[in-house]
Order: structure tokens, then sequence, then C-alpha cells
């Protein structure tokens, strides 16, 4: 049995890369931060920052790059890949990157302002609860209704 999956949550480093490929597909790079505070031998605190290299293809990679920028809290859930390339200098070189395969955007920041594409309902627009309809007994329902 073999298993490439990583989780984080961390918060975005730069805001995020988006390019297309000759074929026209979108595909964004950006790193996270994560963070790991513990306590070493002595009682002293200690704290430790890692940063991961995400790739991201297709609409995720649209909507990262719309909604979030440097500072934003995100899940990440993806496999790692590493992959060779041949530097400036003529040598051989490795990245280890994360795919990503799921995201989960964090909150936003207390007062931040909207999403760019995001509308506001008004209250007014919302049914009150005497314009719904309610069912007027239990005997409106029949067991066999329901699918399952």
């Amino acid at each position: 049995m073999n298993l490439n999956l990583v989780q984080l949550i961390g918060r975005i480093v730069n805001d995020v890369e988006l390019r297309s490929t000759n074929t026209g597909k979108k595909v964004g790079s950006f790193r996270i931060a994560t963070n790991r505070t513990w306590k070493d031998a002595s009682g002293q605190k200690r704290e430790d920052a890692q940063f991961h290299n995400i790739v991201v293809w297709g609409k995720q990679a649209q909507l990262i790059a719309e909604y979030c920028t440097k500072g934003s809290l995100i899940y990440v859930e993806g496999h790692l890949q590493t992959r060779d390339y041949v530097g400036k200098d003529g040598q051989k070189r490795y990245v280890t990157e994360i795919v990503l395969d799921n995201m989960q955007f964090g909150p936003k920041p207390a007062g931040s302002a909207p999403a760019k594409n995001f509308v506001k309902k008004q209250e007014d627009d919302l049914p009150e609860f005497d314009d719904m309809e309610m069912p007027k007994s239990s005997d409106d329902i029949d067991i066999r209704d329901i699918p399952f």
C-alpha cells in the first residue's frame, strides 16, 4: 500500500502567481508558512517556521488568485511531487512541491472588505417566517414519501 498525502494549514507568504500553459490551462504557484511552537529541554519556548511550495491547477488556481492574498489563512491538501530542472548556471536542480488537490479558505480578518465578486443580500430580500408555508400538522408528511 502507498500513500502520498499532505495536509497543511498555514498563511500564504506571497500573492499567487497565476500563469497559463500553452494549451490555455491555468496554473498557480504560491508558498505557505506553517509555524510550530514547543518547549525545549530547559523549558524555553521555541518556535519554528517552515515554508512550503504549492502548485495548483485549473479553477482552483483562479479561485485562490482571486480571493487570497499574502497573509490569508488556507487549508491545503495534496500530494508531494519532486521535479528537476537545469538552473541558469547549468546545474541540475531538484524542487519538491505540494500539488494541491483540495483546499479551503480560512476565515477573513475582522473588518476586511468582502470578496471581489460577493454581493450581500439585502435583509428585505429575505422571506419572513410568517410568509413561509409550513405543514399544518404531521399528517401532511407521509413516511412512505421519504426516498430512503
